[in-house]
């Protein structure tokens, strides 16, 4: 066996024994659109629906992790982002049942449904999904679907590894720029979806402009729709919605 491949196996068994060592996480990027009509219902009843949506969070909370978030003027096609992180999808289910058995959930349709899966970077080690390391959410959340060409995966791994370093080198330089990527392969149209944290925009952007110029980006197929969303309590969000 020449060395090269003698690597390739070694560091395939090193993924392997990962993937056996890290529990296995699943997100879930529920995007909600609000029908018109809510916005006749009369302000009890809209404060009402708010604690009941928010005590269903609460609770949910204690199963699992559901961050709430505000996409109201940033996007046509929804007002409010839930993300779901869970040890099984059916935890997942059960929360979307629920949702639309409130009434705010009377109101409402899905408009962009994502779902993905941690696993262990075969790149890096030190490449670990931010909601892992930190409980606090940073203010903005910048969402979006992944997609590479089949050419990439073809490339002998020595090489996508190498772009890939260079890749990673630039997320390196900002700090302040939370990343989460997980896999979708298998689950969702996408290969990957992403969801980087900041607390400022311009910084994230900078961040993107500067990812451009890798060589990674020659093998980008899809990276949209990109939405923008803001960390609230969802009863603020309700609140905010009309």
């Amino acid at each position: 066996m020449s060395y090269d491949k003698s690597k390739a196996n070694q560091k395939e068994s090193d993924i392997k024994k990962n993937d056996s060592d890290l529990a296995t996480q699943y997100l879930n990027f529920s995007f909600y659109r609000v029908d018109p009509k809510w916005r006749w219902l009369n302000d009890i009843g809209k404060e009402e629906a708010a604690k009941e949506f928010s005590s269903l969070i609460d609770i949910a909370n204690t199963k699992m992790k559901v961050r709430t978030y505000s996409t109201v003027g940033l996007r046509k096609e929804s007002d409010f982002m839930l993300w779901s992180i869970s040890d099984s999808i059916e935890k997942v289910q059960v929360l979307t049942s629920k949702v639309y058995t409130t009434v705010l959930g009377k109101y409402i349709d899905a408009s962009e449904v994502f779902l993905s899966a941690t696993r262990p970077s075969i790149y890096s080690n030190k490449v670990i999904p931010g909601f892992m390391e930190v409980d606090e959410p940073l203010k903005y959340n910048i969402v979006y679907p992944f997609v590479k060409s089949r050419e990439w995966y073809l490339l002998p791994f020595e090489k996508r590894s190498e772009m890939m370093k260079e890749h990673i080198n630039v997320g390196k330089k900002f700090p302040q720029v939370r990343l989460n990527t997980s896999y979708s392969f298998g689950m969702g149209d996408q290969d990957f979806m992403l969801a980087f944290e900041t607390d400022n925009l311009i910084d994230f952007q900078d961040l993107i402009m500067k990812l451009r110029e890798t060589q990674v980006n020659r093998y980008v197929v899809r990276d949209t729709p990109m939405i923008v969303c803001v960390y609230k309590k969802i009863f603020d969000i309700i609140m905010s919605l009309g």
